[in-house]
């Protein structure tokens, strides 16, 4: 934070303080009587039969607004809350003067120190055997709850657009080795748009050759147009037989698994827009430890 910033924030700190204070006191007054009848004054203000009196705060509330602004200008010469000023040493953290910063930092030690006790204990164990211990598997599920299950659902059964983790059929494979690279480094594919280059026609053609692939309900014309198209521009990626292809992330269209969808205008949404699938790389999120037990829990998954 530079110097201008700082001052900033330390003279409107104050001067709130000060502005509050001085309502609070200004405010504050004796119960006003009426000179002839001696009962207290109202404000003037009546709704529905009831009046509003002209008087103070009373006392008790009066001294606690008080306590509040002693409570603030205490917590503020101790504690770091005036820009750069950094409080009163109270605490220590290895030598270090008490932040919010080093006391973060301190806690996630202690807290590194337990995990390697429970997730530690199971990071040198084989994924595969590691998949089959139930005891771990009850620890993982709650790491991918936490971490997975917004995106692939909390069975893993997957949602559009991400994939299911208990079949079968995987993007980039489905060994250990494999599912851990993937957690760790992330992964993003992409499926270009087609629509400029094939024309309304050529995706309507191309769709219907995929659909033809995967043995659903077709036009038999326009996929033999479509299978042109394909073998001119689709077998890099999706191969020959359109098995797909793990290496680019391109999926088997022979199959009954669709990740955006298998309706003929999904289908051909995909091929007219392309598709653009992010699977973000937790290595910063979740240490080593917890993305090995992680892995052996999404390969469980397809185990059952």
């Amino acid at each position: 934070m530079s110097t201008f910033w700082s001052s900033w924030i330390v003279i409107l700190t104050v001067t709130n303080l000060v502005l509050l204070l001085w309502v609070l006191l200004a405010n504050r007054r004796r119960e006003i009587k009426g000179p002839e009848t001696g009962e207290a004054k109202t404000t003037g203000h009546e709704y529905d039969g009831i009046e509003e009196y002209d008087n103070p705060l009373p006392r008790w509330w009066f001294y606690m607004f008080l306590g509040t602004f002693v409570f603030a200008v205490g917590y503020l010469i101790i504690y770091p809350g005036l820009g750069l000023y950094k409080g009163v040493p109270i605490k220590e953290y290895d030598g270090k003067t008490w932040t919010a910063v080093n006391e973060l930092r301190a806690d996630q030690v202690k807290a590194e120190e337990l995990y390697s006790q429970t997730y530690g204990a199971f990071s040198k164990m084989p994924i595969v055997e590691l998949a089959r211990k139930q005891e771990a598997m009850k620890m993982a599920q709650t790491l991918f709850l936490d971490n997975c299950a917004l995106c692939h659902g909390s069975d893993g059964g997957g949602n559009p657009g991400f994939p299911n983790l208990t079949d079968k059929d995987w993007l980039y494979g489905g060994t250990p080795e494999k599912i851990l690279e993937t957690i760790t480094q992330g992964r993003k594919a992409t499926m270009p748009a087609w629509g400029s280059i094939l024309g309304e026609e050529g995706v309507v053609n191309a769709a219907e050759y995929v659909l033809s692939l995967s043995g659903m309900e077709h036009d038999k014309t326009k996929a033999a147009a479509g299978a042109t198209l394909f073998t001119t521009n689709c077998v890099a990626c999706h191969g020959a037989d359109g098995k797909g292809n793990q290496q680019f992330g391109a999926p088997n269209l022979t199959d009954a698994i669709w990740l955006y969808g298998k309706k003929p205008a999904e289908i051909r949404h995909t091929i007219r827009e392309g598709r653009n699938g992010v699977m973000p790389a937790q290595v910063e999120n979740l240490k080593a430890d917890k993305i090995h037990l992680l892995a052996a829990y999404i390969y469980s998954l397809s185990l059952e």
